[in-house]
């Protein structure tokens, strides 16, 4: 039976096209790596690597297991991630819950990730924007959105700062016009949410210097909401980083001072020191601030295309 590192010894060769460069990649010297390539070919009977002044090729027979070498190396990746789980302790189930649209925008893109690290990791997913009880147990981790979180016993992590702002389509813009000021959307149609499970962020902070106004539209969802601003039903309340990486979102107003909000992490006491909360935690801290990165990179490409 042929031995794995003599695999990997083929790949490298294949990869980098010499025994030099397959040495720097597996950290070995090239004495070792043609042994192991020697090996490989005993092994298997056939001749494997073309050897020349230039360098090393894989031979017809050699690139026909380059395929199933490379299944062989995820497998490998996969076992070695189940058995440093194993190891961290990181197992067990947590019932997360958070937003439609966190979990669509953010969230659930990560979760491959998530699971190929921490395979022995049930997730129960708890989609929805109404706030569940983490003290009363409805969820062990919870995603907030909020500026800042009521007094409580719950253990918060702060992973991203947000401005918000008003925005409509610019089909809106285009059969409406935009508002110059806040007391001029009285003229205009305006989305917003319900009390429940909150308000919003971006919204109040302008009613507040145009009383009478009022939103005319309101959901319950901030999926739907956002959905609707897209639709060109009406100027509503969006994150500046979503919306203005979207090329067909106008922004009404500059953000206001009190329209900032921030995205928690939150969990209860006794759950703070479990390896799979710290685990799903330290995960999620560092990808978002990458998906963040990615968004603050669309929204400039997207103001300059329009420029």
């Amino acid at each position: 039976m042929f031995d794995w590192n003599d695999v990997k010894a083929l790949l490298a060769v294949g990869r980098s096209g010499s025994t030099a460069g397959a040495a720097r990649e597996l950290g070995v010297n090239q004495t070792t790596v043609a042994r192991r390539l020697e090996a490989l070919e005993r092994d298997l009977g056939v001749r494997l690597v073309e050897r020349s002044q230039t360098g090393a090729s894989l031979t017809e027979a050699g690139l026909s297991l380059v395929a199933d070498s490379e299944a062989m190396e995820r497998a490998a990746i996969a076992l070695r991630r189940k058995v440093d789980a194993h190891r961290r302790g990181v197992s067990g189930t947590l019932r997360v819950t958070l937003s439609e649209m966190l979990a669509a925008s953010v969230i659930t893109p990560l979760l491959l990730e998530f699971r190929q690290l921490y395979p022995d990791v049930t997730l129960e997913m708890v989609i929805t924007d109404q706030m569940l009880d983490l003290e009363a147990g409805e969820a062990d981790i919870a995603f907030r959105g909020a500026r800042a979180l009521p007094n409580s016993n719950l253990v918060a992590r702060k992973v991203n700062t947000t401005e918000w702002a008003l925005y409509c389509s610019r089909d809106y813009a285009n059969r409406m016009g935009r508002p110059a000021s806040p007391a001029d959307l009285k003229n205009h149609m305006v989305v917003g949410g319900t009390d429940e499970p909150q308000t919003i962020p971006g919204l109040q902070p302008i009613l507040d210097q145009a009383p009478g106004v009022t939103a005319t539209l309101r959901s319950t969802s901030m999926t739907n909401l956002f959905a609707s601003v897209r639709a060109g039903l009406g100027i509503g309340p969006m994150p500046c980083l979503l919306a203005d990486s979207e090329p067909d979102l106008v922004q009404v107003f500059p953000p206001d001072p009190g329209s900032v909000a921030y995205t928690w992490i939150v969990t209860r006491p006794e759950l703070k020191d479990a390896p799979r909360v710290r685990a799903f935690i330290d995960f999620f801290t560092k990808r978002i601030a990458a998906v963040v990165k990615d968004y603050e990179d669309r929204a400039a490409q997207a103001q300059a295309d329009q420029r």
